[in-house]
């Protein structure tokens, strides 16, 4: 072998090493590939080259530079494309779907999974076979496909004993006890934690602090403080003999560790932890953690039955998770900004157009597709039904349960009515208006018919087991219906008016409840931004 080969073949085991790691240290990953890149252009060699660049970007992204890694990883995936480097464009796709995840686009971070497994050929490493597929089950488990989910981590448990990569089937089940916990299987959950004490004592393993903390939440979920809090402790002692890497996580495992405290009813210990984990958030600005610090705090002093405390802590709470996920979503479109600016990106411009059309919190359609799409619908159509829909007494549910029950009432009821609207009028849409109100659309549709309809998604919505999300909810809409067929001739303004003043009739007349009626009156309230009655 000559020196120039020679030095090829080091330095590809040395992107390898990085490749093909299961945990990092990213910042010295990212130090490494950089001077890994310069080597791979001193030899000329495009192939390495863009091997550590993807290193790079990987590094970029775990340390939370999503546009800057979105910016990169477009070029990259052109240059494996073009060369038919097929395990190059296995590992692009799988760094992109976690790029994706980080997003909170679900649906893109599993197609880029399902593609980083089926490039997998026998070019692939150990590693690949199995993590690409572990990878995929997590994307799964993510859009709440665990069906298929457990399939694919059944995979990687085989092959991570086929292949003698115990480290790889640790990492595999802690990942899939997290999202049998995130699904909230927690009986499920145990049972692979379990598994995975199991395996880490098999292999004699240590678990590390994260390991620990993921069977802690898991144990706490199932009501089992002592071990939960047992398992916390050990895990923060792991943390602090300075073994790991990621100082920041400790204020993680001490929140958990006060969960685990107050559900024992220890809750000066709970107390004490809580302000450790505090301590830490406030001295190194981990945001996401602090929030749900104040959360906590808000059931500790509820449980010691500080109420105006409880009351003063949840609300520090709502305003710090208002102010991160605005952040969040900064971040987010800065990143979309990068992806969109690359020629590749500027493909994808419909999607995101389409997106702009979306109500983020519930995924119907907003007043921009409306305003967009309703004239010509109203100009053409002479059958077109229209119908806004108000949750009743919806400031209630915020004021006395909660905003986040708040939002997950709204994204429920969007799904009824998008369910329902499209068994009996599949060309229609559902947008949300605002706040509480919804716009139906029903193209081609007689008043008496689109009135049974509307019926059926009234009662619905009442007949939802809204218990699920809080004990004792109920949640009804009124709706006022508007129809071109009664009264032609009506302009947009004058349909959306009847329909509105409409839905002030039922209001008035009780609630949850669909009232008709497109007669014109001498004074037509206007259109509103968003529902005004309560």
């Amino acid at each position: 072998m000559n020196q120039h080969a020679s030095r090829a073949a080091q330095l590809s085991a040395d992107l390898l090493e990085i490749e093909d790691a299961y945990l990092w240290d990213a910042t010295a990953a990212l130090r490494t590939s950089v001077e890994l890149e310069r080597r791979a252009a001193e030899l000329g060699d495009d192939l390495l080259l863009h091997r550590a660049r993807l290193c790079q970007v990987n590094m970029l992204m775990r340390n939370g530079d999503l546009a800057g890694a979105a910016r990169r990883i477009w070029q990259i995936h052109h240059w494996a494309v073009d060369h038919d480097a097929t395990p190059l464009r296995a590992r692009t796709h799988l760094v992109w779907a976690n790029i994706h995840r980080f997003l909170g686009d679900a649906a893109q971070c599993l197609e880029h999974s399902v593609l980083a497994v089926e490039l997998l050929d026998e070019q692939a490493t150990a590693h690949m076979q199995i993590w690409h597929r572990a990878k995929l089950a997590d994307s799964l488990g993510l859009s709440g496909s665990m069906a298929d989910a457990r399939l694919r981590y059944a995979q990687a448990e085989e092959l991570s004993r086929e292949f003698a990569q115990p480290h790889l089937l640790v990492g595999m089940l802690n990942n899939y006890a997290y999202t049998e916990y995130l699904y909230g299987d927690y009986e499920r959950a145990q049972q692979v934690a379990g598994k995975l004490r199991a395996v880490a004592a098999e292999y004699g393993f240590e678990l590390d602090p994260a390991a620990l903390d993921t069977i802690g939440a898991i144990e706490i979920e199932n009501g089992r403080y002592a071990e939960a809090e047992q398992t916390l402790l050990n895990g923060i002692e792991r943390h602090r003999d300075g073994r790991h890497e990621d100082a920041d996580a400790l204020a993680e495992y001490l929140l958990t560790l006060a969960r685990a405290q107050r559900g024992l009813g220890a809750t000066d210990r709970a107390q004490a932890s809580l302000d450790a984990s505090r301590a830490l958030c406030v001295e190194r600005e981990l945001n996401d953690v602090l929030v749900r610090v104040h959360q906590e705090q808000a059931e500790l002093h509820a449980v010691r039955g500080e109420f105006a405390e409880a009351y003063a802590a949840h609300k520090v709470f709502f305003s710090a998770y208002h102010s991160l996920h605005s952040a969040q979503r900064e971040a987010q479109a800065r990143t979309r900004q990068a992806m969109f600016e690359t020629a590749e990106a500027r493909q994808e411009a419909e999607r995101f157009r389409e997106q702009a059309r979306r109500d983020p919190l519930t995924g119907l359609r907003n007043r921009r597709y409306v305003d967009e799409q309703l004239p010509s619908l109203v100009d053409s159509d002479p059958g077109l039904t229209l119908a806004l829909v108000d949750l009743d007494h919806f400031k209630q549910i915020n004021d006395q349960l909660s905003h986040d029950v708040g939002d997950q009432v709204l994204i429920q009821v969007a799904k009824l009515l998008e369910t329902e609207l499209a068994a009996v009028a599949p060309d229609g849409f559902a947008a949300r208006l605002g706040g509480e109100e919804f716009l139906l659309a029903l193209p081609g549709t007689g008043t008496p018919s689109a009135v049974a309809a509307l019926e059926e998604i009234r009662r619905a919505v009442a007949s939802y087991p809204w218990d699920v999300l809080a004990d004792g909810l109920t949640v009804t809409v009124s709706i006022g219906v508007a129809s071109r067929r009664e009264a032609a001739g009506l302009t947009q303004a004058e349909l959306l008016s009847a329909a509105d003043r409409n839905l002030y009739t039922a209001k008035r007349a009780g609630r949850d409840r669909v009232v008709t009626g497109t007669a014109r009156a001498g004074r037509i309230r206007p259109y509103r931004d968003s529902a005004s009655a309560a």
